[in-house]
């Protein structure tokens, strides 16, 4: 069983809808991105807290090669 190592998340380039993220995360874990983009969506209208989130990570997580 493999696991996760956050240091190799980067933004997708190629699986974007806005900047990359949930398709980043899609691609280093094994959840889809459809999933992760959903968890963001539930949250950001539930509490807010998604969209936040969702915005510092478009921020501070690096471009992926791509």
């Amino acid at each position: 069983m493999s696991t996760w190592d956050i240091r190799r998340t980067t933004k997708s380039s190629t699986d974007a809808w806005v900047g990359g993220v949930c398709g980043g995360f899609g691609s280093t874990t094994p959840i889809p991105s459809w999933l992760w983009r959903t968890a963001f969506l539930f949250t950001a209208f539930a509490w807010g807290i998604g969209l936040l989130l969702y915005i510092a990570l478009w921020v501070c997580m690096p471009k992926g090669d791509g």
